[in-house]
């Protein structure tokens, strides 16, 4: 029988795994997700998987039974071909803290973990679908999302992906690794506005009669490497296994034992994927969301009111400067019961009024598994130097978010369940803010990495260096009003 997709707005009839991971958006401008129930997994069946084995048994269980062999191939030409260290998701200790390092893929960020995966979940669904049209892959990024992409996509035949981000709105680091992207069928492109920006425009893309005409005309199709793709989404849960087995097999806490997470959230995809695995049977107590000055989110888990006629921050952290996390709009459709009608008042409350506000019954269900806080800017350069001086542990921007609103909820709630933090990208992705936080000074973004390295000892990750040596290959800049026709011009010239 096969495992359907729906959207959560409830006016997409429902699609296999591989028109929805082509498909990307439900057409009704909703996010797809699985028709059918979440697979109880047996932990001692998956403690003693290498991490390719581990991504098998739990993707695969998204998909036909019968593609399980495919999907493994995928998997392994994924995470096996060098791209990654060699431990893919080292857990190490610092303070009371766990911390699952989720940066050493090929761009130093945790989104490599999904996006290198998704180019071969496309090309396999491509040939599945028997399409002959070619993709045409939009992304919007805060910083991290777009290089993976970029790095995952390029020269991928059948595909060409264009990148939108914000000009001011991502680290010098982040704006050299893309801009400097090498490949026949990529594009960057800076935009004049912030991140909901372009994430709201793009979505407006997918559901554009205007964009489907002129795709139609000339044989091509959109799709979304953002988490909004469920093939972006189903990768990210693996690892929250993977680091509860690390430590099981460590000895640090036995099997069924629960366990807290703490996520560094902006768009939500990354806490949402934990929770998919706490269905699957992953032993989980609750996961603690943690936000910069753009702190939605965690006025969200306090209140139920979701509002984001607010003050937009440009912060330290930001891939986190955010108002609009596009999938906590998937969690309130699985805690709503998949109530779609209901996803759909909320949505189009927000579209029309900045607000909705979710009920005392589906918030008190909600509160039961998360918590939520945020971190000022001075705050994160705190954490940063207190990790360092005391534990010789060196957190990026992000990750130190996820830190110091842990140690908030642990002062609040006395919890002392053992706690997984999920590092989001290496520190030399934000070397200025980093060597800030550890001297007091502020240097140029590459006499940053350089003296960090010379303060720390800390290797420097091999994608990050000699960055301000290569060639700037994209510098095109559009308003953010102009992103439609911008994506219209380049379907007609494709």
């Amino acid at each position: 029988m096969d495992k359907l997709y729906k959207s959560t707005r409830g006016k997409q009839k429902p699609i296999d795994f591989y028109t929805s991971i082509l498909q990307g958006l439900g057409d009704d401008g909703g996010l797809l997700v699985p028709d059918f129930d979440f697979e109880k997994k047996n932990l001692k069946d998956l403690k003693n998987l290498n991490y390719v084995d581990l991504a098998t048994e739990i993707i695969s269980s998204f998909t036909d039974e019968s593609g399980k062999e495919d999907i493994r191939s995928l998997i392994h030409k994924a995470y096996n071909t060098g791209l990654f260290d060699e431990e893919i998701v080292p857990v190490k200790k610092a303070g009371d803290l766990y911390v699952c390092e989720l940066f050493h893929g090929q761009t130093a960020a945790f989104k490599d973990m999904a996006l290198s995966l998704l180019p071969h979940f496309m090309t396999y669904s491509l040939q599945q679908k028997g399409e002959k049209r070619d993709v045409m892959i939009l992304a919007v990024t805060s910083g991290d999302t777009g290089k993976a992409a970029l790095e995952g996509f390029k020269n991928v035949k059948g595909t060409e992906i264009k990148v939108f981000y914000p000009l001011d709105g991502v680290s010098k680091i982040q704006k050299q690794q893309m801009v400097t992207t090498t490949g026949d069928n990529v594009e960057v492109i800076g935009i004049r506005g912030n991140f909901d920006d372009a994430q709201r425009a793009v979505k407006e893309a997918f559901s554009s009669p205007t964009l489907k005409d002129l795709c139609e005309k000339h044989h091509v199709f959109l799709s979304s490497a953002n988490s909004i793709n469920i093939g972006r989404l189903l990768p990210q849960i693996v690892y929250y296994f993977y680091a509860y087995f690390s430590l099981v097999n460590d000895q640090v806490i036995k099997l069924g034992e629960k366990i807290n997470f703490t996520v560094p959230s902006g768009n939500f995809g990354n806490c949402l994927a934990g929770w998919i695995a706490k269905e699957m049977g992953l032993p989980v107590h609750r996961f603690i969301i943690a936000s910069n000055k753009n702190n939605i989110l965690t006025d969200f888990f306090k209140t139920g009111l979701y509002d984001i006629r607010r003050e937009f921050f440009k912060t330290n952290a930001p891939a986190m400067d955010i108002l609009v996390s596009s999938n906590l709009e998937r969690l309130i459709y699985f805690m709503s019961h998949r109530d779609a009608l209901k996803i759909h008042e909320y949505m189009k409350e927000l579209n029309e009024t900045g607000i909705y506000r979710i009920d005392e019954e589906l918030l008190k269900d909600i509160q039961k598994e998360f918590q939520a806080n945020y971190l000022d800017e001075n705050e994160i350069l705190d954490i940063i130097r207190l990790c360092f001086n005391k534990y010789h542990y060196l957190l990026d921007t992000h990750t130190a978010v996820g830190y110091g609103v842990y140690l908030k909820y642990r002062k609040e709630t006395n919890d002392t369940v053992k706690t997984i933090l999920l590092s989001t990208a290496s520190p030399y992705k934000f070397p200025e803010s980093v060597y800030e936080a550890l001297t007091g000074e502020k240097k140029d973004v590459y006499e940053a990495i350089d003296q960090l390295y010379e303060e720390t000892g800390i290797m420097i990750p091999e994608p990050l260096k000699n960055m301000k040596d290569k060639e700037i290959l994209h510098q095109g800049i559009i308003n953010k009003e102009d992103i439609l026709s911008f994506i219209g011009e380049r379907i007609e010239e494709h």
